[in-house]
């Protein structure tokens, strides 16, 4: 009797997990990334795995109706890259600023899950209204962390991160980390939200939370060792 009670109780673990991952394939490592889908526990995990697999990435892109021009490889040696694109403006799409910015695929791809999950419906919730452009401070960068003239290479030397400064909402008003991380104020509030909403999408978010080097915007990169759950997010 006993095994017919554990025999049942076994099956409806099995149907509860079939239908779960029915309903939130997103929350499960194996099944393939679908920029349609809202964030899972994978999510991040997916996005940085596209690293060195640029036609996979583009294909996603494509699936998820994201307008973009592929750019040509360039750099060399530790500053080579060859998978950034450059989103093109979008009806009801937030603009990035300045918009000739070309971070790679993968990054690309996390931040219109960010604008579409994260930073959107955040600037509705605290805000009441929309952003309209993310302001940044670029992408690629030929040069070690920090600027060193020794260590490891940066993200930004293969386009695989992107600085964000700050945000300009639907009626003009410019919301920068520069100026509004600290307090207690709606806009902190807004800007600690986006933060912490990255760090589900991207292997790295640093914030002035992290150093003074990051006093004056969000870093977001997409490296490599994101894929097995190294992150970081401070």
């Amino acid at each position: 009797m006993r095994w017919l009670i554990l025999l049942a109780a076994l099956l409806a673990l099995l149907l509860v997990g079939w239908a779960f991952m029915q309903k939130r394939p997103q929350d499960l490592p194996w099944t393939t990334l679908d920029l349609a889908q809202p964030i899972g526990l994978f999510t991040g995990r997916k996005l940085a795995a596209l690293t060195g697999d640029p036609r996979t990435c583009r294909a996603l892109l494509d699936q998820a109706g994201i307008a973009y021009s592929a750019m040509l490889p360039g750099g060399e040696g530790h500053c080579a890259f060859r998978d950034s694109v450059r989103l093109k403006p979008m009806p009801e799409a937030v603009a990035l600023s300045p918009a000739s910015v070309a971070p790679s695929c993968p990054v690309a791809a996390a931040l219109k899950l960010w604008e579409w999950h994260v930073v959107q419906p955040a600037a509705q919730r605290l805000l009441g209204q929309s952003v309209r452009t993310v302001a940044h401070f670029g992408s690629y960068s030929c040069r070690r962390m920090y600027g060193r003239d020794s260590g490891d290479f940066s993200e930004h030397a293969t386009a695989d991160a992107i600085d964000i400064a700050g945000f300009v909402l639907e009626d003009g008003r410019r919301i920068s980390v520069v100026n509004d991380w600290s307090g207690e104020g709606k806009n902190a509030a807004f800007l600690r939200t986006v933060r912490d909403g990255a760090c589900g999408l991207f292997s790295t978010v640093l914030s002035p939370d992290y150093n003074a080097a990051h006093r004056d915007h969000f870093h977001l990169d997409q490296a490599e060792r994101g894929a097995t759950g190294w992150r970081a997010c401070r």
